[in-house]
This record gives structure tokens, C-alpha cells and sequence, in this order.
């Protein structure tokens, strides 16, 4: 049936008015940016000719920053100031703490995803919810708790999934695999309810799916030239904004569903994250606060899969090519305590594996699971290395690139040796300055759930190295530097493109 013409005469005007917006998008873009910066740093990222050189962005960014005097660059057309030195790092996150929030920039771009989440709020709000967070990741009854749910989902799916592909002598994608895992002791751990990732038959989840959509999405708005390109298409409900909001909405709603799966349980006697928060607030019945309880589920599930789950896929594409390190791990958690063939290994053995620990710690070094985190300056600074940082100005600090600097590790910092992580005549683990190994943030934003993420990496990975050898195939099994990186796909986390694909071999005990 034909439209009557004034409805097609007012279709051809909105499309028209949607047409000369993006256009004027693009016009303020390029009479903002591309005139006045015409730097090579800004014609590479415009034009995109750093990939014809480097993998990834964060590659490029560690390629700048080591040729840097000061181990700092701007990004002009960013308006972007981005640091790899550590006493900026330290004056951003510890002396000069309140003059660096996460900043209104910063809340707009993640806001549809991450709400007044703890990753996404400043002030009052933050200093609410991080108390909070703290008084409950700090509980003796909640590491507990965890450590319970991780031991067991080791045990009864991640061990019997691999085991299955290893009789079958199929290919594997690890990292498919390690964020089923992770997925599904975050939502037990924190929710208290069991998604069933990791079972045999590998069911497809719908909040998965769509939290990982709409993480990417919303790491493409921080890498646009100009807010108005993405701001303009949210407008016009096109393209990866239109496809963010679906994504959202999906979350919205199994958010929803599981708060309310959650109240009806009860909150009385559950150790689970969720329902502590609930009980410790007085938010118990149908009239909780429903976006608050919103955002928190998203806030752990951003804290809890992703970045767990990155750090094993990387972890064992390392191991693939440095055996002699997945060996001594093994000879480690072996030797004493638990030790005994196919015995479990207890939480307290686990805590005093400390070549396991800078295993671990050397991985997250060459890829951190964050590879980069943004602040913006309240009041025009500047930083310890004589870097003027303007008013409103956005800060980023890289932690991927400052894994890649000689003059915080050395001249080797290409290589995965985890013997810098050891000291003494029991080769024990020492930190290193958080401000230089900015892996968990540092200061008052410290990540509060390190120590449970650390437990969870250490329970999976001893647990897959004493049963199991692990051969990447593919381009990323490829023999090279311990620096050589995969490509990731663009995210709030750093996600290998493509996945990891295995092949897993049953060891054979003598």
C-alpha cells in the first residue's frame, strides 16, 4: 500500500535532517581536529596506518611511549595525554587522587552499560559502594565461601571439559571455555545462582552474549575522534548505537530477572555478594532499589569474568610456548602439602605457591587483562615529569605499554621470565611497586577483588598443568618473543580475536 504523500514528504525530511547531522558531525570533527594537528601521531590514528606496523593499538601506544623521553605522549586528537611513567601514575591514583576522577567524560561513554556502578561513579557514590565492597571481599566467610564454589567448578566441570576434549583429541577454544568458567563462578559467587556454563553440553547464555556485545560497543564510543559521532548515532538509533541499546536491554532484563530470582531465595543466610549487599543496605523486598541492585550485578560481572578469564587464556598461550614453565609450576604444586598424584590442592597449599604466583604476575605484566585506564584532570596539573595537563583533560595511563618499558623492567621486559618476580634464598615472590605494575589500579581504586581473582587464576591453571598439556595451534601458537601479541578485539577487556585454539593432552603420571 503507498504511503499518503505527507507521510513520505516528512519521511524524506527526518532523513534528510538525520543525513546533514552526521554530516555536520564529520564537518566539526575535521574543522576541530585535522587543520590544527597534523603531528604524525595524529595522522596515524586518524588514518588508521599504525596497524600497518603494529598488531594493536596498545602495540603502537608501547612503541611511542618507549621512544618518549619522559615515557609520556599526547593525542591531540583524543585530546588525550597518555603516560607510561610511573610517577605520573602514582600523582594521578595517590598524591593528586581527587584531581584525577573517572570524570563526566568518562561516566557518558559507559553510563548506558555500567549505570552509577563502583567502575563509574566519583564522590560520595564511589566512596558508598567501594565500603561497602570492601567490608563484604574482606569477610573470612566470603573468601570461604568462594573459594568452595572455585574449587568445586574446577573439579566438576573445567577438569571433566578438558578431559573430554583431550579423549576426543579435538580443538579446543580455551578462552571460550575459561570464560564459561569464569561466568559461571561469578554468578555463584556473587548472585548466588548457577548459570551452567561449563556443563558438558556448553549452553549458549543470553547475558553472556550480551554483555559482551555491549562491552565492545562501548569501548568503540572511548576510541571515536569526537563524542558527536557516537553521541549523533545514539540520537538517531543507528548502526553500533542501535545495536548497543539491544544489547543493553537484554542485560537490563536478565539483570532484572536474576535481582528478582535473588529477593524471592531471600537474603537472611546467603554468603553470596548480592545478597550481602541486599541484607547490609535493607534492600530485601520488591520495593528494593532495582537500579541500584542493577548496576552492582553488572559492576561484578565486569570485575569478575572478563579479567579473570583473559588472564588464563593468555596465561596458557604463554605456557604453550615456555614448557619449562608450565614444568616447574607443576614440580611446585607438587612438592609438600597436597602434593600427592590427583589429590586436590588445598587453599592454604595454594597460597604458598609462589612461583605459581609470579606465574601469574609475569603474564598479567605482558597482558593485562585492562590494558589501559582513563582519568580526567578536574584542574589544570602537572605531572611529575613536567607534562602540563589542561583542565577537563583526559589522562590515560597503560598499563599494557608500561609492561613494555625498559626502564621499569629491564632490558629483557619482552621476555616472560617469571624469575623476576622471585627473591632470596627461598626464591619467594615480592611485589612490585604498584605504581609501576598498575595490573589491579593502585591506591585508593585498588582492585578490591584482586586476592580472589588471583585464588581463582591459581586454582584453574595448577589444576590444568598437573593433568594436562596445553598446545596452541594456530597463528597464536606460532614460536616468537614472549611479547609477540595476539590480536585483541577492541573491549573493555582485552579479548584475544578469534579465541585460543588448543589441543589438550592427558599427562602421563610415572
Amino acid at each position: 500500500m503507498e504511503l499518503p504523500w505527507g507521510a513520505r514528504c516528512a519521511g524524506l525530511a527526518f532523513f534528510a535532517f538525520s543525513v546533514c547531522l552526521a554530516a555536520l558531525g564529520v564537518v566539526l570533527l575535521v574543522a576541530r581536529r585535522w587543520p590544527w594537528c597534523s603531528c604524525h601521531v595524529c595522522r596515524a590514528y586518524l588514518t588508521g596506518s599504525w596497524a600497518r606496523e603494529f598488531t594493536n593499538l596498545g602495540d603502537w601506544y608501547a612503541h611511542l611511549l618507549r621512544r618518549s623521553p619522559t615515557g609520556t605522549v599526547h593525542v591531540h586528537v583524543l585530546g588525550c595525554t597518555v603516560t607510561a611513567n610511573p610517577a605520573n601514575v602514582e600523582h594521578m591514583l595517590r598524591t593528586r587522587f581527587d584531581n584525577f576522577p573517572k570524570g563526566r567524560p568518562f561516566a557518558a561513554l559507559l553510563g548506558d552499560l555500567l549505570g552509577d556502578g563502583i567502575f563509574n561513579v566519583d564522590g560520595h557514590a564511589w566512596r558508598h559502594q567501594r565500603k561497602m565492597a570492601s567490608l563484604e571481599l574482606g569477610s573470612v566467610a566470603v573468601r570461604s565461601y568462594a573459594y568452595k564454589i572455585i574449587a568445586q567448578e574446577v573439579e566438576a566441570r573445567l577438569m571433566p571439559v578438558l578431559a573430554d576434549a583431550a579423549d576426543r583429541g579435538a580443538v579446543l577454544d580455551l578462552q571460550d571455555v575459561f570464560r564459561r568458567f569464569a561466568f559461571d563462578n561469578i554468578c555463584k559467587i556473587s548472585f548466588g545462582l548457577d548459570p551452567g556454563c561449563l556443563d558438558r553440553e556448553m549452553p549458549v547464555s543470553e547475558l553472556a552474549d550480551a554483555f559482551d556485545a555491549a562491552s565492545r560497543l562501548s569501548a568503540m564510543r572511548g576510541a571515536a575522534a569526537s563524542p558527536l559521532l557516537w553521541r549523533a548515532k545514539r540520537f538517531l538509533n543507528v548502526g553500533s548505537e542501535r545495536e548497543l541499546r539491544k544489547a543493553i536491554k537484554v542485560v537490563d532484563e536478565l539483570a532484572a530477572a536474576m535481582i528478582r530470582e535473588r529477593q524471592k531465595l531471600g537474603v537472611g543466610s546467603s554468603h553470596d555478594l548480592l545478597s550481602r549487599f541486599m541484607a547490609s543496605t535493607g534492600v530485601d523486598d520488591a520495593a528494593a532499589d532495582d537500579k541500584f541492585l542493577r548496576d552492582i550485578v553488572v559492576s561484578f560481572l565486569l570485575a569478575g569474568r572478563d579479567t579473570v578469564s583473559t588472564a588464563l587464556t593468555t596465561l596458557f598461550m604463554l605456557l604453550s610456548k615456555n614448557p619449562e614453565v608450565a614444568a616447574a609450576m607443576r614440580a611446585e604444586a607438587e612438592a609438600g602439602d597436597g602434593g600427592e598424584t590427583g589429590a586436590a590442592i588445598t587453599y592454604e597449599h595454594l597460597k604458598g605457591l609462589h612461583y605459581t604466583h609470579a606465574v601469574l604476575h609475569e603474564n598479567m605484566r605482558l597482558f593485562p587483562p585492562v590494558q589501559f585506564d582513563s582519568k580526567f584532570c578536574a584542574a589544570a596539573d602537572v605531572l611529575p615529569d613536567g607534562t602540563y595537563v589542561g583542565g577537563d583533560a583526559r589522562v590515560m595511563y597503560h598499563p599494557y605499554a608500561m609492561g613494555r618499558m625498559p626502564h621499569i623492567w629491564g632490558a629483557d621486559y619482552a621476555a616472560f621470565r617469571p624469575a623476576r618476580w622471585l627473591t632470596g634464598p627461598g626464591a619467594s615472590f615480592v611485589p612490585a611497586n604498584p605504581y609501576k605494575y598498575p595490573v589491579f589500579q593502585a591506591g585508593q581504586r585498588v582492585c578490591l577483588g584482586k586476592e580472589l581473582a588471583v585464588t581463582e587464576m591459581k586454582a584453574a591453571s595448577v589444576a590444568v598443568v598437573r593433568a594436562f598439556d596445553v598446545e596452541v595451534v594456530g597463528e597464536n601458537g606460532r614460536s616468537g618473543g614472549a611479547a609477540a601479541a595476539p590480536r585483541f578485539v577492541p573491549g573493555l577487556t582485552a579479548s584475544i580475536s578469534g579465541g585460543l585454539q588448543v589441543r589438550v593432552r592427558r599427562r602421563v603420571h610415572t
